[in-house]
C-alpha cells in the first residue's frame, strides 16, 4: 500500500518537473534582461521611474472624451488614449457584429443575389490589407467631403464635412434618474428571456420575448421623463463664420473623420471574419435538425432564431472572440492616420518628451494585455453559459 502510495506521489512529481522547469527559465530570462537593461540605463545616467507620469505633459490632443489641455499631467494623457482606445474598440467590435451576422445569414440565403452580393463582400475586404482600408476611408472618402459652407445637410440637424460629422449634443436634467431606469430595464429583460426560455424547455411554450422586452426597454425609462423629473434638451450645431473665407459649426458634438475612418475599416474588415465563423457555425448544426424543426410547422426565422442559432453558437464564439481580440489590437493602427490612440498620444508623443521608452512602452504593452484578457474572460464566460449541457 505504501510503495503504491510512493509511485502515486513519485509520478505527481515527476509531472511537475518540467513546469517549474519551465516558469524557472521565464523568470531568469525576465530578471536577465531586466538587469542588463538597469545597467545599461545606469552606464547612460537614465533613471527608471513612474513619476513623470505626474508631470506636465504640455501638449493638446485633438480629440478627448474628458477634459484635456496642456496642463494636464502624462496620466491624464494615456487616459484620454485609453479611452479613445476603447470608444473605437467598442465601435468596430459593436458594428462587425451585427454586420457580420447579417452578412453571415446572407451567405446562406437562398436568394442568389442576396448569397452572391454576401460572398463578393467577404471576398473584397478580407483580401485588402486593413491599412489600405483605412487609408481608403480616410484619404478617398472622408476627404472628399465638402467644406463647413457646403455641408451635407441632414434635415438641419446634422452635418457632414471634410472636418467631421456634426450632430446635435443631448443635454439631460437628473441623467442618474434615467440611467437607473436603463439599469433596471436590463435585469428585468434578463427575467424575461429566462423566464421564456424555462417556459419553453418545460412545458413548451412559447413566451414573446423579444416583444414584451422592447415594451420594457421603452416603457420604464419613458416613465422616469413623466414622473421622475428626467428630461432632454438638444443642442443643435450652428454654422459660423469666423472670417471672410473660414467657417465652422458651433455646438453640438463632432465626430472627428479619424474616428469615423478607422471605425469602418475595423468593423468592415473584421465583419468578414465574423460572417465565415456564422457561415460555418450555421453549417455545423445538422440538417435533420432543421428538417425536424420544419417538420413541426416552424417558420424559416423560427428555425434559425429557436433550433440552429442556440446551438451554433458554441462553434461561432470562440473563433469570434479572437476576432474581437485583433480589432482591438489593430486599433493601434491609428497613428497612420493621427487619431490619437494610446499608442499615438502616449506612446508616440508622451515617449518623445519624456524618452522613458522602458517605462511607456510597458505600461502601453501591459494595457493591451488587459484589454485582450478582460475581453477573453467575457467571451469566455458567455461561452460557457451558452455551451450545450448534457443531462
Amino acid at each position: 500500500m505504501n510503495l503504491k502510495k510512493y509511485k502515486i506521489d513519485f509520478k505527481n512529481k515527476k509531472r511537475l518537473i518540467p513546469q517549474v522547469l519551465t516558469i524557472s527559465f521565464i523568470i531568469f530570462v525576465i530578471a536577465y534582461f531586466s538587469y542588463n537593461a538597469q545597467i545599461n540605463m545606469g552606464n547612460r545616467g537614465i533613471s527608471f521611474g513612474y513619476g513623470f507620469l505626474s508631470q506636465e505633459a504640455s501638449f493638446d490632443i485633438t480629440f478627448s472624451m474628458i477634459d484635456y489641455d496642456g496642463s494636464y499631467s502624462y496620466g491624464r494623457a494615456f487616459l484620454v488614449g485609453l479611452l479613445n482606445t476603447l470608444l473605437v474598440s467598442i465601435i468596430g467590435i459593436i458594428l462587425c457584429t451585427v454586420l457580420g451576422v447579417t452578412i453571415g445569414i446572407g451567405r446562406l440565403s437562398q436568394n442568389y443575389l442576396i448569397a452572391k452580393a454576401a460572398e463578393w463582400y467577404v471576398e473584397i475586404f478580407r483580401n485588402i490589407p486593413l491599412l489600405l482600408q483605412i487609408f481608403f476611408w480616410y484619404y478617398g472618402a472622408l476627404r472628399l467631403l465638402p467644406l463647413p459652407e457646403n455641408a451635407i445637410n441632414f434635415n438641419d440637424i446634422s452635418y457632414l464635412t471634410i472636418k467631421g460629422w456634426y450632430v446635435p449634443k443631448f443635454i439631460w436634467t437628473n441623467f442618474s434618474i434615467f440611467l437607473l431606469s436603463v439599469v433596471v430595464s436590463i435585469f428585468a429583460i434578463f427575467y424575461v428571456f429566462n423566464y421564456a426560455k424555462k417556459q419553453r424547455e418545460e412545458i413548451g411554450k412559447h413566451v414573446p420575448a423579444g416583444f414584451i422586452s422592447l415594451g420594457i426597454i421603452i416603457i420604464i425609462p419613458m416613465i422616469t421623463f413623466l414622473v421622475g423629473g428626467v428630461s432632454l434638451n438638444f443642442q443643435y450645431p450652428e454654422l459660423n463664420q469666423l472670417s471672410d473665407t473660414v467657417y465652422n459649426f458651433k455646438g453640438g458634438v463632432s465626430i472627428i473623420p479619424e474616428l469615423i475612418s478607422l471605425a469602418l475599416a475595423l468593423s468592415m474588415y473584421t465583419a468578414t471574419f465574423v460572417a465565415e465563423n456564422v457561415r460555418a457555425g450555421i453549417e455545423g448544426v445538422g440538417k435533420g435538425q432543421k428538417e425536424a424543426a420544419a417538420s413541426i410547422g416552424l417558420t424559416r426565422g423560427q428555425i434559425l432564431k429557436l433550433v440552429v442559432m442556440p446551438q451554433a453558437l458554441r462553434i461561432i464564439i470562440p473563433p469570434t472572440t479572437n476576432q474581437y481580440l485583433n480589432l482591438t489590437k489593430n486599433s493601434s493602427l491609428a497613428a497612420a492616420i493621427a487619431y490619437p490612440d494610446i499608442v499615438l498620444v502616449f506612446a508616440g508623443t508622451a515617449l518623445m518628451q519624456t524618452g522613458r521608452a522602458i517605462e511607456i512602452i510597458s505600461i502601453t504593452m501591459g494595457t493591451y494585455l488587459f484589454l485582450s484578457l478582460t475581453i477573453s474572460v467575457l467571451m469566455n464566460s458567455y461561452n460557457k453559459k451558452m455551451a450545450i449541457k448534457e443531462k
